[in-house]
């Protein structure tokens, strides 16, 4: 199944109008992403619970890991530095942290809240190599500041 973006958009921004409780957003948007494209073998959220600290959040698909350190891993890196990460190959990236020995390659995009702060990232793993394209990141860049800028977070330009 290929992601049909638009209407992907659309059937999130209809489940979450006028919702302004930041978890719920979160199960929302893994679960529609999660259903949405066969590429995506886990979905989830990663939140900021402590300084330096992410701590799983809303998901879809197995088990993922329940802290990851600012400081290791992808969404470490994307929470760390506040870009995204687009990840081909996860083996070749240096910190990779292992959740799940199925996962070949992620996208990390992470959330701002109003004064710039990371507060949570979203992680998408595929099991397929070089799943995930800029375009890719792009697309769901603008859907989360689109969802979040009505609550009180916003994505990078």
């Amino acid at each position: 199944m290929t992601l049909d973006f638009d209407e992907l958009r659309g059937r999130v921004l209809a489940l979450t109008e006028g919702e302004t409780d930041e978890i719920a957003l979160m199960a929302t948007i893994a679960c529609e992403l999660h259903h949405a494209d066969d590429r995506f073998d886990w979905t989830g959220f990663y939140r900021v619970t402590a300084p330096g600290l992410l701590k799983i959040g809303p998901y879809q698909g197995g088990h993922g890991c329940l802290t990851i350190p600012f400081e290791r891993g992808v969404c470490g890196a994307a929470a760390r530095t506040g870009e995204t990460q687009l990840v081909p190959d996860v083996e070749a990236f240096p910190g990779h942290i292992a959740c799940s020995s199925s996962t070949r390659s992620e996208l990390v995009i992470p959330l701002r809240d109003v004064e710039g702060r990371v507060f949570a990232v979203l992680d998408i793993d595929s099991d397929q190599p070089d799943a995930f394209d800029a375009a890719d990141a792009e697309r769901l860049e603008a859907l989360l500041r689109t969802v979040f800028s009505q609550h009180r977070a916003a994505i990078p330009a």
